[in-house]
């Protein structure tokens, strides 16, 4: 578009330069414009060189000069290109006028001969000229000889279509046009593209994310049978199959939300008794830890029972992994809401550690030395359960002391 504009720019000011140049040319010999001679710009040269008028006298009369010409120059050039609706300007300047033969220098900066009532501004065409012209003056007098004067004369003269912009956008109206549909094409090809990009990278993270919580939840209930197994090859306990069959359907529910569309949604609620096997099934996988479970809800409630057990095992895991013997978990319902507090007497978190737990993938790193094993995916599957049933999480720890989650979920009566 820049270059077709420049190009359209150049045609139109060769159109505007060939219909003028020769009446610019010829300014003096028409002898229309002013009621000044042909002559009258050479003889005061002449006058000005034998000192019979100052300097200022011969500004002043190109000054006048210019001024009586001015309006009939207007007219002519308006006239000329009424019909193309330009706004042309123009002026001749000159630039300097030197006497022979000793190249006095008559003139120190230049003086403006003709001009219109539009002024040049930014010359879009300059074009100079220089030329030698003489004067013969006689005298009635015998004691004055004959007197010859010639002059060297530079010239310029600048020509500006005020109005250029508007006369190319206007040409070039059609070619603008199909270049804004072109860019729109582009632009709204592109806004799509982005748009899809964005949905696929959703969906990756989407199965990322499933992914990071299968493989996480895979390690408990596979644990929990290795432990069940080495223990019935001990002795037997009867307790121990029904721990078998719970981490048996957990499993199968983990293989579920790998293939979700191959069962139909169940709405699950967790009973009051679901919360004694969460503690149950983490106090056969972590015999030396000590889990105390306060557990005042009787009715139940309106939860996934396989996210509240990620909850609960992954925090009482979490505090198991830095270093806590000692468990409490504290359960109970008040005003419409399930509130959850659990507490260790564990490693204890720095405050400025605080604020990153629950990032995906975040661990602590003590020394930058990793002293537990892990993915870094527990907290963060908390924090996701927690606010899809827009709950809130607070959590406070003081170092070599313990640490405290407390997770409050509103529900429907």
């Amino acid at each position: 578009m820049y270059k077709t504009y420049q190009v359209k720019k150049r045609e139109i000011y060769s159109d505007v330069h060939k219909k003028i140049t020769t009446h610019i040319d010829n300014l003096e010999d028409l002898g229309q414009l002013s009621k000044h001679g042909s002559n009258d710009s050479k003889d005061i040269f002449v006058k000005f060189t034998h000192q019979e008028i100052t300097k200022k006298e011969l500004l002043a009369y190109f000054e006048k000069y210019k001024n009586s010409t001015r309006n009939n120059l207007s007219n002519y050039i308006d006239k000329k290109f009424e019909k193309d609706d330009y706004e042309v300007a123009v002026r001749v300047v000159y630039l300097s006028v030197t006497s022979l033969p000793d190249s006095t220098k008559l003139i120190d900066k230049p003086i403006v001969l003709y001009e219109t009532k539009n002024k040049v501004l930014k010359p879009g065409i300059s074009e100079t000229g220089k030329w030698e012209t003489s004067s013969t003056s006689t005298s009635d007098k015998a004691e004055k000889p004959e007197r010859n004067d010639s002059f060297i004369v530079k010239s310029q003269t600048d020509f500006e279509i005020l109005n250029i912009n508007y006369i190319v956008f206007k040409e070039l109206t059609l070619l603008i046009l199909c270049c804004i549909a072109l860019l729109l094409s582009v632009l709204l090809l592109y806004i799509f593209t982005v748009k899809n990009l964005i949905k696929q990278q959703k969906q990756i993270e989407v199965l990322h994310t499933v992914v990071d919580n299968i493989s996480h939840e895979f390690k408990t209930p596979i644990a929990t049978l290795k432990i069940a197994s080495k223990t019935l090859k001990k002795e037997y306990n009867q307790e121990i199959f029904p721990l078998i069959d719970r981490q048996i359907s957990r499993l199968e529910d983990l293989m579920k939300q790998l293939h979700a569309e191959e069962f139909d949604e169940e709405i699950s609620i967790i009973h009051p008794q679901d919360w004694f096997f969460f503690i149950q099934d983490l106090a056969f996988t972590y015999p030396k830890a000590d889990l105390e479970l306060n557990n005042s809800v009787s009715t139940e409630l309106p939860f996934d029972k396989k996210l509240m057990e990620t909850v609960i095992k992954n925090l009482c895991e979490n505090s198991v992994k830095y270093g806590a013997s000692k468990i409490k978990i504290n359960l109970k319902t008040i005003q419409n809401k399930l509130e959850i507090t659990v507490s260790d007497n564990g490693n204890g978190i720095e405050q400025k550690e605080l604020k990153n737990i629950f990032e995906k993938f975040y661990r602590i790193q003590p020394n930058n030395i990793h002293n537990s094993k892990g993915l870094g995916l527990g907290l963060f599957f908390v924090k996701k359960i927690i606010e899809k049933y827009n709950g809130k999480t607070e959590v406070s720890s003081i170092v070599k002391e313990g640490t405290t989650f407390k997770i409050s979920i509103p529900y429907e009566g």
